[in-house]
């Protein structure tokens, strides 16, 4: 089996990236594809008897039709929920590459790698995510927060993916302001303007229901 690989990046931090990550996962499952999300990188977690865990490398696990030890799924974590290049002074693309090889040996259909914050992220004074984007070479699935700004967001997030030399593969509307005025005018804006596949169309949930966000994606083109 060979399996597919995806780097998923956002417009920014809280626009839904790690529930768009969980709910592409449930709908690649429900077509009977196999896939797994990982999280190489993440900043802010809760000590256990276990270690430290990260929310958004469990909600990927519970999510994930195949389930990898803990430390497979998110092998860089810290307490704090800041910038991770404060954090440490060790990190690098070839690192998080080189600590994700595990996860990637394992036997399935699809695998989602989630970045950390927006496109942008530092990881040293040299090197950002788009570095460790591009030694995974890897299609990127762009998550667009739907709110004021978005056009914009999107469009230098589109523009910096290509400049590195990667390929979109697709992208996410995720409504995540109720009340942002031209909605359904801005999406389709971003539908002329984005060169991708557009997956699906995200409405605002008061209380997240990652199956129900699955059932608005469209997951064959990838």
């Amino acid at each position: 089996m060979r399996t597919k690989y995806y780097f998923i990046t956002g417009t920014d931090t809280d626009v839904g990236k790690t529930v768009l990550t969980s709910a592409l996962l449930s709908a690649l499952v429900m077509n009977d594809f196999s896939a797994i999300g990982v999280k190489p990188l993440a900043s802010g977690a809760t000590l256990t008897p276990e270690g430290f865990r990260n929310d958004d490398a469990l909600m990927l696990m519970k999510h994930s039709s195949v389930q990898l030890p803990y430390d497979q799924v998110n092998p860089v974590v810290f307490e704090k929920p800041v910038a991770p290049h404060f954090l440490s002074d060790d990190l690098s693309a070839e690192g998080l590459y080189s600590a994700l090889i595990p996860a990637m040996s394992a036997d399935v259909d699809y695998c989602l790698v989630e970045g950390v914050g927006g496109w942008q992220v530092p990881l040293n004074e040299r090197e950002s995510m788009p570095d460790f984007a591009a030694r995974l070479s890897a299609p990127v699935i762009l998550i667009v927060g739907v709110r004021l700004g978005c056009l914009n967001h999107a469009m230098l997030t589109v523009n910096a993916i290509a400049e590195k030399g990667l390929v979109l593969a697709g992208w996410v509307a995720n409504t995540v302001d109720p009340e942002m005025l031209n909605i359904e005018e801005n999406i389709a804006s971003l539908t002329r303007m984005i060169k991708a596949p557009l997956l699906g169309v995200v409405p605002y949930q008061d209380h997240l229901d990652v199956n129900l966000m699955a059932s608005n994606l469209d997951v064959r083109s990838l």
